[in-house]
């Protein structure tokens, strides 16, 4: 009698537990009024509640009140389905977080082309330029097209790119594949963070295993494409990102089948969200909302540290540690450390954050929680960055850079959380579009300028750079 007493009191904590985990996290009530989780937000106050505007994000789906096994595991296929986006993107190309392959890539590139630092940048410049492209036209185009369309849509831009880059063409033609390459994973990108972060059921963890999977994507990348820098068809590599590009686009097209977002969310038994068509179109409402803006700058920062990191320590470490071809992993173990940070400290990011809203009767007590974690992670990578900095150890070097991984790993996840926490449904694709489009102006910025100052100073400026950074980010 005590064991059954027991389990039913614990099954009425567990659903008063998620029936106040669903009250904090939803974004808006019926009517257009404020965020329960924010109370007297001024976002509110920007958006206005109306029909949607896209015919297939418009249907009207029937949604049982209980989800079902089938409603929960046509959603685990359509995550793993996305997180295989991550992996595939990142193994294959530049992505929106890193630089995993091109990294190992760029001696042999500036060797076979014959330029120097400042002309190889002009690799995460083109593919910046791609990247923001792709955010600007992904808000009109969803409208227009639905989620599911521009999904795979999106995934025929790293297609063209790598059948474009497989037979080392002229340099000039070769960065401006980089373009094609930015438009198409800053469209998937968007569609795939936005709808993640759409889903009410342990949507923090989801958004974990799907940035986890970019790592895991990282980690694999610098391993190929260090054994393909070692070639003389290096650039064959691409050939390989071709394959793995294509059977990308099949999953995302069978496991999606070009439905809109609505339809999907009703298909793993969630509920369609509010959605809006103001006078003012749903790009205007981006930009004039200034959280978006503030979360697009502080992304910029972010990537412009993560990409740096990636892109350029391959030839801090052969050119001031003395290492040598093997040296491309190292980027491997930052970018491993990027996976294992953004799946093994969710249990730190969540602990932190319950204990200050158990302590605290602030409704904003979670984002306080998830700033102080991300204020911890900050000011010990700083630390570690000192390290490869001042300690002229080979081996101490990798295993610091390969932490700053780990630490730097769930910045952006987080950042993502707290976007769809503090933004309505009918906007959330299209700002996680433009933060991170616009974030990858930090991918070319920051890389580009340390290429720059490498080319006058010597690579041993990257540590000073990079510390400068994170302090950027702090401050923000």
């Amino acid at each position: 009698m005590h064991f059954k007493a027991l389990r039913q009191a614990m099954l009425a904590n567990l659903w008063v537990n998620e029936a106040e985990e669903a009250r904090q996290t939803r974004q808006f009530v019926h009517g257009g009024r404020e965020l329960h989780s924010l109370p007297n937000h001024p976002l509110s106050s920007h958006f206005s509640r109306t029909e949607p505007t896209h015919a297939a994000d418009a249907l009207p789906v029937a949604v049982s009140d209980t989800r079902t096994q089938q409603h929960v595991s046509r959603e685990r296929i359509q995550v793993l389905a996305l997180c295989g986006w991550c992996v595939a993107n990142i193994v294959t190309s530049l992505s929106d977080y890193s630089l995993g392959t091109i990294g190992p890539l760029i001696p042999r590139i500036q060797k076979v082309y014959h330029v120097g630092f400042a002309v190889v940048s002009l690799i995460f410049v083109f593919a910046c330029l791609g990247f923001i492209a792709g955010a600007l036209i992904n808000v009109p185009l969803t409208d227009r097209l639905g989620f599911g369309k521009m999904l795979t849509w999106g995934s025929l831009g790293p297609i063209v790119a790598y059948v474009i880059q497989a037979p080392a063409p002229p340099f000039p033609l070769f960065i401006l594949s980089f373009v094609i390459n930015g438009v198409g994973i800053a469209i998937q990108g968007a569609q795939a963070n936005g709808y993640v972060a759409s889903l009410k059921n342990n949507s923090e963890i989801k958004i974990g295993l799907l940035h986890g999977a970019y790592g895991a994507g990282a980690l694999v990348s610098p391993l190929v494409a260090t054994q393909f820098s070692q070639l003389s068809r290096w650039s064959f590599h691409y050939l390989a990102s071709l394959g793995v590009a294509l059977a990308n686009a099949l999953v995302l097209l069978l496991v999606f089948r070009l439905k809109g977002q609505d339809e999907c969310l009703a298909s793993v038994g969630e509920a369609a969200g509010e959605t809006s068509t103001s006078e003012r179109s749903t790009f205007r409402q981006i930009l004039s909302t200034r959280a978006v803006h503030l979360l697009a700058f502080f992304i910029l920062v972010y990537v412009g540290v993560e990409v740096t990191i990636g892109g350029w320590i391959v030839m801090y470490i052969i050119d001031v540690r003395g290492g040598g071809p093997s040296a491309g992993y190292v980027s491997a173990g930052f970018f491993g450390g990027l996976m294992t940070g953004r799946i093994a400290l969710l249990w730190l990011n969540s602990k932190v954050s319950k204990s200050i809203i158990s302590c605290s009767f602030c409704s904003s007590a979670h984002q306080i929680g998830e700033r102080r974690v991300m204020y911890v992670y900050s000011i010990f990578a700083i630390g570690l960055e000192l390290v490869v900095w001042l300690v002229p150890s080979l081996i101490a070097d990798a295993i610091a850079v390969a932490i700053v991984g780990v630490l730097l790993g769930p910045i952006y996840p987080i950042t993502i959380n707290h976007t769809g926490r503090v933004l309505p449904r009918w906007l959330l694709t299209g700002a996680i579009g433009w933060i991170a489009g616009f974030g990858q102006a930090g991918s070319a910025v920051f890389p580009f300028l340390t290429g720059a100052v490498a080319a006058k100073t010597g690579i041993k400026a990257l540590q000073p750079l990079l510390i400068s950074m994170m302090c950027l980010m702090l401050v923000l």
